[in-house]
């Protein structure tokens, strides 16, 4: 199985959810409901997790979290592997309690926090699984509307900052904001509802900024993700444009017996930076047999290791696609 994109940093945010496998439940009753949220906040004070929301269903659950310390892989390792040795010896079953690896989405605070607070605790009220939101209650819903003691582990502030930045109407202005209809909760349900998630959403500004960052480091070919934070096949051909001074018509050139190595570097490019098929490539460059890429791909392999002009090239557009990621 291919392994998720998991993109870390100090402070960022996510969205997670898991799912128990075939749809099975993870909470099967009012003790494994308690046990997990104690987990979160046994979590939250020994890795530093800032939990901002949360919602628990039958067969799946929502989180919202900060990483101060950039650690949400240990974190969740934590969490979904206790939570299932815990559910196994309770319920005297063994084996995977969840269907996989919990699925997360980097997200851009500014632009996407409000939204997936509303969308996470609106959750049990769109399933039916209750008529108003204060009834039900594993979210954290009841915490943004109270000032007990018991939710001082809650990471509840920042979002009720955003809201008001007078403490004594953040609660009346949740209340207001709970409730209220939001178009933008309709466009995340989309995004949230695909069997394929994106490994970040945010404006273009955050994306593009995300890919300077960890694209170079992330490119992997077990991680299909990674292909998100590369740069696009149009953005390849016109690097490869630029550095050899010619137009696209010229890149794209193919005469039998001519050499076209600005076309060929291309082609390695997009094989080395996105991962892309053989089939992705040839319609990239109108090449009929995908038999003629894997050609040129080698032929490229075998000139690095001997070509120290070559070499240089080649490296020095690939530096310069992954620092041109921000401008993308």
């Amino acid at each position: 199985m291919a392994r998720p994109l998991r993109i870390e940093y100090a402070n960022a945010w996510y969205h997670i959810l898991n799912r128990g496998r075939r749809g099975e439940l993870i909470f099967a009753d009012t003790y494994d409901y308690i046990g997990f949220i104690d987990l979160l906040i046994d979590t939250s004070e020994q890795w530093n997790l800032s939990v901002a929301a949360y919602c628990l269903m039958p067969n799946h659950y929502h989180l919202l979290v900060q990483t101060p310390d950039g650690n949400i892989s240990r974190c969740m390792r934590h969490i979904d592997g206790v939570y299932t040795q815990r559910f196994n010896r309770r319920h005297e079953c063994d084996g995977s309690l969840f269907r996989g690896r919990y699925k997360s989405i980097l997200i851009e605070a500014d632009s996407y926090l409000l939204t997936l607070v509303r969308y996470i605790h609106r959750n049990p009220l769109k399933a039916g699984l209750t008529g108003r939101l204060s009834g039900y209650r594993w979210s954290s819903h009841r915490g943004y509307l109270s000032r007990a003691e018991k939710w001082k582990w809650l990471h509840k502030n920042f979002v009720l900052s955003m809201l008001s930045k007078n403490k004594k109407e953040q609660i009346k202005s949740y209340r207001q904001f709970i409730s209220a209809e939001d178009d933008k909760v309709d466009e995340i349900s989309k995004v949230l509802e695909r069997k394929k998630w994106p490994s970040v959403i945010g404006t273009p500004n955050f994306i593009d900024k995300v890919k300077e960052r960890f694209f170079p480091e992330k490119a992997n070919d077990e991680v299909p993700q990674s292909r998100e934070l590369a740069p696009t096949p149009a953005q390849i051909k016109m690097a490869v444009c630029k550095h050899f001074q010619i137009n696209i018509d010229e890149l794209l050139a193919s005469k039998r017996g001519v050499l076209n190595e600005p076309r060929n570097v291309a082609i390695y490019l997009n094989r080395r930076l996105r991962g892309d098929s053989l089939k992705q490539i040839a319609e990239q460059f109108r090449i009929k047999k995908y038999s003629s890429v894997s050609s040129v791909i080698e032929r490229i392999k075998a000139a690095i290791e001997n070509d120290r002009r070559l070499r240089s090239r080649i490296e020095k557009l690939v530096s310069g696609l992954n620092k041109s990621q921000e401008q993308t």
